[in-house]
């Protein structure tokens, strides 16, 4: 039986790259693109960035790992320091030097494709983290989750490929929430 051999390599394969820290890392992202204010999507995704990184250094992507512990330092300041009335002059530079160490450690740690989507999609988290609204802060990650699926594809990381999927639905499904919640307060327009 073809098909069942196939199936048990692939379930035998992705066994591999199952753990707790993965597993953990996908309930968190999944969480992340479900929350409902910028507070909770920085603190949900610093979660889900502390639980990949480790998960990425046990598959031996080292990239990934450097880039998500990046994430973790850029998602706890925005938290603190970016609100809706703007945010400190340093923030910027802090973000700035953020931004020069994501792409000094995709370089001094590559290793190919897996190292260029790793370090895209967190230039991208970089940017995204800065916004003050939650809805440009989606679009962005949606962006860097795309950038992450091809990084998880190539490294064969079957929970990191599960919470982009799941992020980007998530990420989707509050992006329609919030559209249809600015309808429903809006006026009704009142024509001629």
């Amino acid at each position: 039986m073809p098909f069942l051999e196939t199936s048990s390599a692939l379930l035998r394969a992705a066994a591999g790259s199952l753990d707790l820290f993965g597993l953990l890392g996908l309930i968190c992202g999944l969480a992340t693109g479900l929350m409902p204010n910028r507070r909770l999507i920085l603190l949900s995704s610093a979660l889900c960035s502390l639980c990949f990184s480790v998960h990425f250094l046990r598959l031996g992507s080292t990239t990934g790992m450097a880039m998500n512990l990046i994430g973790i330092t850029q998602s706890l300041l925005a938290i603190r320091f970016v609100t809706e009335r703007g945010r400190p002059p340093w923030l910027g530079v802090a973000f700035a030097l953020t931004f020069l160490l994501a792409a000094g450690l995709t370089l001094s740690t590559w290793n190919g494709w897996p190292s260029a989507f790793a370090g895209i999609g967190t230039l991208i988290s970089t940017t995204a983290r800065l916004q003050a609204s939650p809805q440009s802060m989606r679009g962005l990650l949606m962006g860097s989750s795309l950038c992450w699926a091809s990084h998880n594809l190539l490294v064969g990381s079957v929970c990191g490929l599960t919470c982009d999927c799941l992020s980007l639905i998530a990420f989707s499904l509050a992006t329609l929430r919030d559209h249809a919640a600015a309808r429903r307060s809006a006026p009704a327009f009142a024509g001629v």
